[in-house]
C-alpha cells in the first residue's frame, strides 16, 4: 500500500472506532469519513462496506487487548490481571454492540475474538492464582462475566466513577482470602 493510502487507511480506522464508541455500529458511514479527512470513495475503497469496516475496527480492538495481557506478563500477577480487567472494562464500555454487529454477519476475523480474549485473560488470571494473590476457584467466564456486567449497567448510570468503583469490589473479592486480610 502506498504510504498516502496507509495513512488514510489509518485515519479512517481510527476514526471509525472514535464513532463506534461514541455512537453504536450504525454511526455514519458519511460522518467517518469526514472525521477521518476524506471522501466516502476513499473509505469504500479500503473498506466495501459497513461490516468490513465494523470488522477492521473490532480486530484491531481485541488485538490491542490481547497485546495487553502479553505487555502485563512481566508485572507482578495480581496487579497485572487488575490492570488487564481495567482494560477490559473500557473495551466493553465502548463496544456499544459492535461486536454482536460483526458477529452476527458473513465476516471472518481471521481468529475467534472471544477465544482470543479468554487465552489472554485466561493467562493473566492462572498466573496471579498460581501466585496465592487470587482465589483457586474463579475462572476466566466468571471474571468477564463480571467485567461485562459492569460495563453494561455503566451504560445506565449517572456516576461516571461507578464503573471503576465497581471493577475494585470486583478486584477485592477476586483476592485470596489471605491477600484480603493483608490489603485491609
Amino acid at each position: 500500500m502506498r504510504v498516502d493510502a496507509q495513512r488514510n487507511y489509518e485515519r479512517v480506522l481510527e476514526a471509525a472506532a472514535a464513532a463506534f464508541a461514541q455512537e453504536g455500529p450504525e454511526a455514519s458511514l458519511n460522518d467517518i469519513a469526514r472525521r477521518a479527512g476524506v471522501g466516502p470513495g476513499t473509505l469504500y475503497r479500503h473498506f466495501p462496506n459497513r461490516q468490513a469496516l465494523q470488522a477492521a475496527v473490532l480486530s484491531e480492538r481485541i488485538e490491542m487487548l490481547c497485546g495487553r495481557a502479553e505487555e502485563l506478563q512481566s508485572r507482578e500477577p495480581t496487579e497485572a490481571l487488575t490492570a488487564w480487567l481495567r482494560a477490559l472494562l473500557v473495551h466493553a464500555q465502548t463496544d456499544h454492540g459492535l461486536g454482536g454487529a460483526v458477529l452476527a454477519g458473513p465476516v471472518d476475523l481471521g481468529f475467534d475474538c472471544r477465544q482470543a480474549v479468554h487465552q489472554a485473560g485466561a493467562a493473566l488470571l492462572t498466573r496471579a492464582q498460581q501466585s496465592g494473590g487470587i482465589r483457586a476457584d474463579v475462572g476466566i467466564d466468571d471474571v468477564i462475566q463480571l467485567v461485562a456486567g459492569i460495563a453494561l449497567g455503566a451504560r445506565h448510570s449517572t456516576d461516571p466513577n461507578q464503573p471503576d468503583r465497581l471493577l475494585r469490589l470486583v478486584t477485592d473479592a477476586l483476592r485470596s482470602p489471605g491477600e484480603q486480610r493483608r490489603n485491609r
